[in-house]
């Protein structure tokens, strides 16, 4: 299930790019669901753990990928336990943080209101223990703390 916590939370990994730099692992990046993301989100191939198509960049390393492919990633194979900021994600990683939650228990930061798009959903928000189902539910929460 996705949990939420709106507005800033004081244990939550404020900035997840620099943190996947220095803690990512390279099956991470081959792995079928990174592949997906990263050509969702960044338009780009992987073509091996130290090795990225991009259509603007060229050739590119992982550390040079987006930051919001990169929280994507923390969130799917970070075993640490910690929250990261989501804001750190356009509105592009939105489904694939709903996906997830769908899979397993995620808990995210949100400093902003992301759009989570039309379809119905399900999330915690933490502030207030109350569950949402579609955009509106959510933005009449969220307005109140971010």
């Amino acid at each position: 299930m996705l949990q939420i916590y709106l507005g800033a939370m004081a244990d939550a990994i404020y900035h997840p790019p620099t943190y996947f730099d220095n803690q990512y692992e390279d099956e991470w990046i081959t792995d079928e669901l990174s592949a997906a993301m990263i050509q969702d989100v960044d338009s780009s191939t992987v073509v091996g753990p130290h090795l990225i198509e991009s259509p603007v960049l060229g050739p590119i390393s992982p550390r040079e990928l987006s930051g919001g492919v990169k929280t994507l990633m923390l969130m799917a194979f970070d075993e640490s336990g910690n929250v990261f900021n989501a804001s750190a994600c356009g509105d592009s990683c939105a489904k694939w943080i709903l996906k997830m939650g769908q899979k397993k228990d995620l808990t995210i930061n949100l400093r902003h209101i992301m759009n989570f798009g039309t379809e119905s959903f399900e999330a915690r928000i933490l502030n207030t223990g109350e569950m949402v189902h579609n955009m509106s539910e959510f933005v009449d929460i969220a307005v109140r703390y971010v």
